[in-house]
């Protein structure tokens, strides 16, 4: 695609056209997986909400992690060998120190480094953590007093100077091990300006990632906003010979742009460059698929061409279409299943809690194939639900559900406290969660002992309960549509997560938890 072609402004359509499902393969729980396993590849590489990509390259490993928010644990570190198939490891972050933005994950000296952008009360603040193994364990948390920014980039200079650049074409320095801000924060960069007449949510420069190839320093960033109008996120690059600038724009900005709302991703941006195990080159960035604004901003891989000028290029065009995958390395077995018998308490890999209090992990256990769920307030608004990352358009997920007397249990499709849908149960009625709300209580014919089932079927919500283990159901006579459930309606910057919640007194015991992504029909 040429840079003329990048930068032509979106077309005035108001509604997308029907568009074909891609043929996915599909893994674990029937997931959709990007290696279609013919040499090629179909986007996204890690479906689901996998916002900001901060990827590490490290021998012939690669790294990748994503804001996490307001998920703890948080950080969950993913492993791969080919940029493609991706594994998950550890959470680096366990406490909660507020909503976690976009992150640099670096490697310097032998020591992995993690910085931090918060957004918390009474003040913002970028930390800092630190570890010998990227499976930790990783260190405390360290403020370094960055109260104005968000998203830092670690970057060594030619001299070995150590900086963070950050938002709005900012950078400081940092001490020679990495841990505190030295001296004042400094403006080095004013990014390119798209056209007046495009359809942005704002300029909003941000994410900045700075990468030393040959003798050039090259930074991208995003500008144009992170949701909004689907025409607005973009990426646009400059280079400098030194991390100190002056610092040209890339002839070509901007280098990825959705242009037309019929295209399969939207909002395309905050772009990271890496080089694969064949010396190819390719970007990593997010995207929200086209009408799935509830799953969050997945992520993709891009293909990188490098001109004789010195100046790169992405070259997947709109990534609707499978892409010829990077040679060498070594595929790895790639996600997780979302199912669990609860045999162990995976706890920051496969679930999360939202916004947790600092005893929260002490409300969850697993004994005999059971996950036991200590009730908290009274709903999921005020319960601090445990979550799962779900990355299919379609999908069901059902669990036997147990509750303690007096209690109240259920399944949520969770997008934060005020906004999330589900059912749930106390011994005698039903309880229905809907625009955030609790609403009508039917009559629960099961008592305190069921299995629930909860099918999200491209945003169209049904559910079944059985009161014999799921031999034979009942489909509960109200339904919920929850296209609505995401960031452009309720900010924050997440996704509509499945997930268990339990309120009320004693413990619920949740088992056989099943999950099963369906193929678009």
């Amino acid at each position: 695609m040429t840079a003329l072609a990048l930068a032509a402004p979106a077309r005035a359509s108001t509604a997308p056209a029907p568009m074909p499902s891609p043929d996915w393969r599909r893994g674990l729980d029937n997931q959709r997986i990007a290696d279609l396993g013919d040499g090629t590849f179909l986007n996204p590489v890690l479906s689901g909400d996998r916002p900001d990509p901060a990827i590490l390259k490290d021998g012939e490993d690669y790294y990748l992690t994503f804001s996490s928010f307001e998920s703890y644990p948080g950080l969950l570190i993913w492993h791969s060998r080919d940029l493609v198939n991706w594994q998950p490891r550890k959470p680096a972050l366990t406490r909660n120190i507020g909503s976690v933005w976009a992150v640099s994950l670096e490697k310097h000296e032998g020591r992995y480094f993690l910085y931090i952008p918060v957004k918390a009360s009474p003040q913002n603040d970028i930390f800092v953590i630190w570890a010998d193994h990227i499976d930790g364990p990783w260190s405390d948390p360290v403020p370094l007093g960055l109260h104005k920014h968000i998203d830092p980039c670690h970057a060594v200079g030619e001299d070995g100077s150590r900086w963070l650049f950050l938002s709005g074409g900012d950078r400081v320095r940092l001490s020679d091990d990495g841990m505190r801000a030295t001296g004042e924060v400094e403006h080095v960069y004013d990014p390119w300006r798209y056209p007046s007449e495009w359809d942005v949510e704002g300029f909003a420069p941000e994410g900045p990632k700075i990468h030393r190839i040959g003798k050039w320093f090259y930074m991208l960033t995003a500008v144009g906003g992170t949701a909004g109008p689907p025409t607005g996120h973009m990426v646009i690059a400059a280079r400098s010979r030194s991390i100190h600038g002056p610092w040209e724009q890339h002839p070509g900005n901007p280098l990825v742009r959705t242009t037309d709302i019929r295209e399969a991703w939207w909002s395309r941006g905050h772009a990271s460059l890496v080089e694969a195990p064949d010396g190819s080159w390719w970007s990593l960035y997010h995207g929200y698929e086209n009408g799935f604004w509830t799953l969050g901003r997945q992520c993709l891989l891009d293909p990188v061409e490098w001109g004789a000028d010195g100046w790169f290029r992405m070259t997947g065009g709109d990534l609707s279409q499978p892409i010829p995958r990077p040679k060498g390395g070594r595929a790895l077995p790639h996600g997780m299943a979302l199912s669990d018998d609860f045999a162990t308490l995976q706890l920051g890999t496969k679930w999360s809690f939202f916004r947790p209090a600092p005893d929260e992990a002490a409300r969850v256990r697993v004994q005999d194939n059971a996950l036991f769920l200590r009730g908290k307030g009274l709903a999921p608004s005020t319960g601090s639900p445990l979550l799962l990352t779900a990355g299919d358009t379609s999908y069901r997920f059902e669990c036997d559900i147990e509750l303690a007397p007096g209690g109240t249990a259920g399944l949520v499709l969770f997008y934060d406290d005020k906004l999330y849908a589900g059912l749930g149960f106390d011994a005698v009625r039903f309880v229905t969660h809907q625009y955030g709300i609790e609403r009508a209580r039917p009559v629960n014919p099961h008592g305190g002992r069921m299995r629930l089932r909860v099918t999200n079927r491209r945003h169209i919500v049904s559910f079944h309960t059985s009161g014999d283990g799921g031999r034979t159901w009942l489909k509960f006579d109200r339904g919920m549509e929850v296209s609505g459930y995401h960031h452009n309606v309720r900010g924050g910057f997440l996704m509509l997560r499945p997930g268990l919640y339990a309120a009320g007194p004693g413990e619920a015991a949740f088992r056989n938890f099943r999950f099963t992504a369906l193929a678009a029909e």
